[in-house]
């Protein structure tokens, strides 16, 4: 059994910085590509950023140059990084991770439970 939690949201001011983390444990013997999506009230959830085992990394529009995403191989958990935060990245963030278990020749899917980011004055 794989599980992702995540933690770092909370209400930070326009122009404010946050850093998410996410992590991955249980019987896992590998992880593929890792990322964030977000969900903003009333509206479909979002790719955010990417990530691959290799490091390569790809980025929605909306956040290119204000948010960063990374990993730490060895902890098996992902960050995001975010700066010049605004109002409309208010959502709740989820990450999800490409996991390969072990006794299993191929990967699964997994997402978190999502962590709420609010952007307010």
């Amino acid at each position: 059994q794989v599980q992702l939690v995540e933690s770092g949201g909370g209400l930070v001011q326009p122009g404010g910085s946050l850093r998410l983390s996410c992590a991955a444990s249980g019987r896992i013997f590998s992880i593929n590509g890792m990322g964030w999506h977000r969900q903003a009230p009333g509206k479909q959830r979002e790719l955010v950023a990417t990530i691959t085992s290799g490091g390569s990394t790809n980025y929605a529009d909306s956040v290119k140059g204000r948010f960063t995403i990374s990993r730490d191989n060895a902890k098996n958990t992902v960050y995001l990084q975010m700066n010049s935060l605004k109002p409309e990245d208010t959502a709740v963030y989820y990450c999800d991770a490409e996991v390969v278990p072990i006794a299993r020749p191929y990967g699964m899917h997994y997402w978190g439970k999502g962590t709420l980011v609010t952007v307010s004055s």
